[in-house]
């Protein structure tokens, strides 16, 4: 599998969502990104604030962009401010580098897009897209 599809993307948010009512998260929001940073779907649970969507974007974008999972990100920050913060720039702000950005691969390590995941702890949201990856058949990268 060479691509993302729009079935994919559906798939993923629907167990992503499933996941985070099962976990008992607050209301998350779910972005798919494609290799390209292109959005190809977006859900949202009821009663999400408005501005969940830009975080969900700022986190998959960072992901993708930088071919790293939200958790990586945030270490690098912590490590490289400076670097972390130019990159930021570099995208125009649409960065959120923190767990919830997760990577989505096939089976041999292809970078097929991204995930964003956000309304509970950035930890809760990786762990709910993580389950909706794999429930997908593909690889999440934290």
């Amino acid at each position: 599998m060479a691509k993302l599809t729009l079935r994919h993307a559906r798939k993923i948010i629907r167990k992503t969502l499933e996941a985070g009512a099962e976990m008992h998260l607050k209301p998350l929001s779910v972005i798919v990104l494609d290799a390209g940073g292109h959005v190809q779907a977006f859900e949202r649970s009821d009663d999400t604030s408005p501005g969940r969507f830009a975080i969900a974007h700022g986190k998959a974008h960072g992901a993708i962009m930088l071919g790293i999972g939200g958790t990586a990100q945030m270490q690098r920050a912590e490590a490289q401010a400076y670097f972390m913060a130019a990159a930021g720039a570099a995208f125009g702000g649409q960065m959120v580098p923190v767990p919830g950005g997760i990577l989505i691969r096939d089976g041999k390590g292809r970078v097929l897009g991204a995930l964003g995941v956000t309304g509970d702890s950035s930890e809760k949201d990786a762990e709910a897209g993580k389950t909706g990856i794999e429930a997908a058949g593909l690889v999440a990268e934290i």
